[in-house]
C-alpha cells in the first residue's frame, strides 16, 4: 500500500512526471517534486495538494550534487523519511510531435551531447546517490528508473538512446549494491508513445494520454526484490520482467 508513503518525482512539474505525480497523490501518498521549471512546478504542487495529500516541490536541476543533496533533505525532514524515488527528468526528443530530429555525432555540440548525458544518465545516478541514506535508514525503498520513452529509432537521436541503454545497465548493476539494504531497484518504461501538456493538439488527437504511465509506476514502487535490477513491463495488470 502507498498510502501514507513518500515519494519523489524527479522532473515532476510536466509531462510524465507530473502524471506519475498525480497517481501517487491520488494513492494517498506524500509526493515531492524535484524539477528547474519553477512556474510549471508551482502549478502542479497545486494540484497536487488538491488531491487531500501532503506535498512538496523542491526547485533543483538533478545533476546539480549541492542542490539535489539539499532537496533529498528538505524531504525527508518534512515526510519523515524516503520510501520511493521515481528518476524521470530527462531530455527526450519528440520526433512523434513533428519536432526535428537532433544533430548527428559529427555534427553535435559536445556541450550538448554532455547536457542530455549530464540530465538522463546523470541526474539518475546524482539522485539515486542522495536518496539512499534515507532508504538505508528506513531499511528498505524503492528507486523507479525511467527507460525508452520518444517513441524513436536510434537515427538523429542516439545520445538519447545510449543514455537510456546507459540507464539501464546502471540499474542493473546499482541493484546489486544496495539489495542487501532492501532497496529495490527497477527500470521501465512509460508504455508506448505518448503526448503530453506540451505536444501538438495534432499529436495529443493520436497519440495516448500520459495518465497512461501512472499505473505501472505504482506497481512498480511496491515490485518485489526479485524483480530487482530488472527492466520491467506491464501485462495486463501486472508487472512482469522483460529483459
Amino acid at each position: 500500500m502507498l498510502k501514507g508513503k513518500s515519494v519523489v518525482v524527479t522532473g515532476g512539474a510536466k509531462g510524465i512526471g507530473r502524471y506519475i505525480a498525480h497517481r501517487f497523490a491520488k494513492e494517498g501518498a506524500k509526493v515531492a517534486i524535484l524539477d528547474v521549471d519553477k512556474p510549471r512546478m508551482d502549478q502542479t504542487l497545486a494540484e497536487l495538494e488538491d488531491f487531500g495529500g501532503e506535498a512538496l516541490a523542491q526547485v533543483a536541476d538533478v545533476y546539480n550534487e549541492d542542490q539535489v543533496h539539499s532537496a533529498m533533505a528538505e524531504v525527508a525532514k518534512r515526510f519523515g523519511g524516503i520510501d520511493v524515488l521515481v528518476n524521470d527528468a530527462g531530455i527526450v526528443p519528440h520526433f512523434n510531435w513533428g519536432t526535428p530530429r537532433w544533430p548527428a555525432i559529427r555534427d553535435m555540440d559536445v556541450s550538448f551531447w554532455e547536457h542530455v548525458m549530464n540530465t538522463n544518465l546523470g541526474g539518475t545516478f546524482m539522485c539515486s546517490k542522495h536518496v539512499i541514506p534515507y532508504m538505508e535508514k528506513g531499511g528498505s525503498g524503492h528507486i523507479v528508473n525511467l527507460y525508452g520513452g520518444g517513441g524513436l529509432t536510434p537515427a538523429g537521436a542516439l545520445t538519447y538512446v545510449i543514455s537510456k541503454e546507459a540507464i539501464r545497465y546502471f540499474t542493473r548493476y546499482h541493484a546489486e549494491e544496495v539489495r542487501e539494504a532492501g532497496i529495490c531497484v527497477v527500470v521501465l518504461g512509460p508504455g508506448g508513445p505518448i503526448a503530453t501538456e506540451d505536444a501538438p493538439d495534432e499529436a495529443r488527437a493520436r497519440m495516448d494520454s500520459p495518465e497512461l504511465a501512472g499505473p505501472r509506476f505504482l506497481l512498480a514502487a511496491e515490485a518485489s526484490m526479485e524483480m530487482s535490477g530488472h527492466l520491467l513491463n506491464l501485462d495486463g495488470d501486472k508487472l512482469v520482467i522483460d529483459d
